[in-house]
């Protein structure tokens, strides 16, 4: 099996111009991931296949140390920290070298303050945007979404995690399996840890029933990760019907975290776009929120965009009345909202006052609410997703439609400006509707500057680290037309004190949303893509940006 499994990788390094990744996926420490990445490494090199060690953990091991004989190491960086010297991937040297094929071991690895990147899978990132081959090991603690599962399922807190969009961006997913009783064996023959660690090891994280829980997520994952790719080609099928998947989030959200997490899953299962909505309230100011709140919430905004959402921050005096408008605009069938379990006082029921999630459920039509059951996760530190809510949604997104890749041409075929200075956010919208106006003639530009702001009034789209996304849906318009500006320097909003170097600008046609909502998708993956925004800043010409487009389109 595992021949084929070398071969069937082989076959995807032959046609790929774009570097692929594979992940050997294990459940712990010593069940065999870097031995069986070795051993198709020779398998590869025997079949001619320029191959390399970027970096590969023996541990000691005699066994994984004499399959790296006759396998090329690139040589490792020294690093110095603190007045100590410590040995790191040389990510250069291997873009310099450039085999077809890179080994990268334990990918959740936290690299050395001050290297290129802070974590190995954004070097990994770049490795495979250079057209190089990676075959990588990850322990499914790693995994970001299972964060509160496995700190539930072993009372450990994993420090170093991976972002779902890495494991999802694998071609091939290889679970690398023993059994438990096994896997304690070795440790106690000294195969996995140096003798001193293995008495401590036993006792902690290796407990038989630690071992278990962990193997059981192994399993899911790696079926969960089938099940997502079996489906993918039919991805252009499943936008007809309103079932994308929001977030909503404030500052008294509790728990946010592992609210996100729950949501990052259910949407990775069902290949859905989904967004963390950030509901501003008109008196949160920063002069009026307590600075720990802030933090906080910047915090579970960027964990929300490194696990694949859209975050949006969206200003209203009503919350319910903002999430369903939300909900409409971006055609959200499925709404995930945690539940504090605070109950209104008595008088207040009296009034006639009712909470916000009461008014969700009597206020939306034809959109599944899903409320989260914080309490038990703040009190039993469980936060483990309900699963009839998986097999609910999982009915509803069984539904396809008729949409295929139109949502293409507007980016092949996107207006580019390219600003030296900085550049006020208005005026960056005003430039880059005009740039559309003269893609399409027809176009009325007062009526699109004015509909584009009066949304921009709805909520900010400042959506993240570098970049912006205006966006309008226009009567009367035929087809969607895409305008990008990128700014070095920074394209900044006064009133929001938000800022960023690039900026998407999209009009579709409002008898069109489909194509609205896959445009919005594709640019927010675009946007969380650092390799992506490092070679758009880097650009130097409108050409070479359009390029740089086209080309992330073509790979999709």
């Amino acid at each position: 099996m595992e021949t084929n499994r070398a071969e069937s990788f082989l076959t995807l390094i032959q046609q790929s111009q774009r570097g692929k990744l594979k992940i050997y996926l294990g459940y712990c420490a010593g069940v065999g991931k870097t031995y069986l990445m070795l051993q198709e490494a020779r398998r590869l090199k025997s079949s001619n296949i320029d191959i390399a060690a970027g970096i590969v953990e023996t541990h000691g091991r005699k066994e994984t140390l004499a399959l790296l004989d006759g396998i090329e190491v690139i040589p490792r960086k020294t690093v110095e920290y603190h007045g100590i010297e410590i040995t790191e991937m040389d990510l250069d040297a291997i873009l310099e070298r450039k085999p077809e094929v890179v080994l990268v071991d334990e990918l959740a690895h936290t690299n050395v303050p001050g290297s290129k990147n802070a974590k190995r899978y954004e070097d990994v990132e770049e490795i495979l945007a250079a057209g190089i081959h990676v075959i990588s090991t990850l322990n499914v603690q790693h995994i970001e979404s299972l964060y509160e599962t496995v700190e539930n399922a072993t009372n450990v807190k994993v420090r170093e995690r991976v972002p779902d969009r890495i494991i999802t961006m694998a071609e091939q997913l290889v679970n690398v399996d023993i059994t438990t009783d096994d896997l304690r064996q070795r440790l106690l023959e000294g195969k996995v840890y140096v003798p001193g660690k293995i008495e401590t090891a036993l006792d902690n994280f290796f407990l038989q029933e630690n071992l278990e829980q962990l193997r059981e997520l192994a399993f899911r994952e790696l079926a969960a990760q089938i099940d997502s790719k079996r489906r993918i080609p039919k991805l252009d099928d499943t936008l007809s019907i309103p079932d994308q998947l929001m977030v909503c989030l404030s500052s008294k959200t509790v728990n946010s975290e592992a609210i996100l997490r729950y949501a990052s899953r259910i949407a990775g299962r069902l290949n859905r776009n989904w967004y963390a909505v950030y509901v501003q309230m008109l008196s949160d100011t920063p002069v009026l929120i307590d600075a720990r709140v802030q933090r906080a919430m910047s915090k579970t905004l960027t964990l929300a965009q490194e696990l694949g959402a859209t975050v949006f921050t969206y200003k209203g005096d009503d919350i319910v009345r903002t999430i369903l408008q939300f909900a409409r605009e971006y055609r959200v069938g499925n709404i995930v909202i945690g539940n504090s379990g605070k109950q209104l006082p008595f008088w207040a029921r009296i009034a006639g006052k009712r909470t916000i999630i009461e008014r969700l459920i009597d206020e939306s039509r034809g959109v599944r609410i899903t409320v989260l059951d914080v309490r038990k996760a703040e009190t039993q530190k469980s936060a483990k997703a309900p699963s009839q809510y998986l097999s609910d949604i999982r009915e509803s997104m069984l539904q396809k439609n008729k949409q295929r890749k139109e949502w293409k041409e507007p980016l092949r075929k996107a207006r580019i400006l390219l600003w030296e200075n900085l550049v006020e956010k208005d005026e960056a919208i005003a430039g880059l509707v005009h740039e559309c106006c003269k893609a399409n003639t027809s176009l009325d530009e007062k009526y699109a500057t004015e509909t584009v702001l009066e949304r921009e009034k709805q909520g900010s789209t400042f959506i993240g680290e570098d970049i912006a996304i205006p966006h309008a849906k226009l009567e009367k318009l035929t087809s969607p037309i895409v305008a990008i500006g990128v700014s070095k320097i920074g394209i900044f909003d006064d009133e929001s004190s938000n800022s960023a170097r690039i900026m998407f600008m999209i009009l579709s046609p409002a008898e069109e949303p489909n194509i609205h909502i896959r445009l919005l998708g594709t640019i927010s993956r675009m946007g969380s893509d650092s390799h992506w925004r490092n070679m758009m800043l880097g650009a130097t010409s409108t050409g070479d940006i359009l390029r740089l487009i086209r080309r992330y389109v073509n790979q999709m």
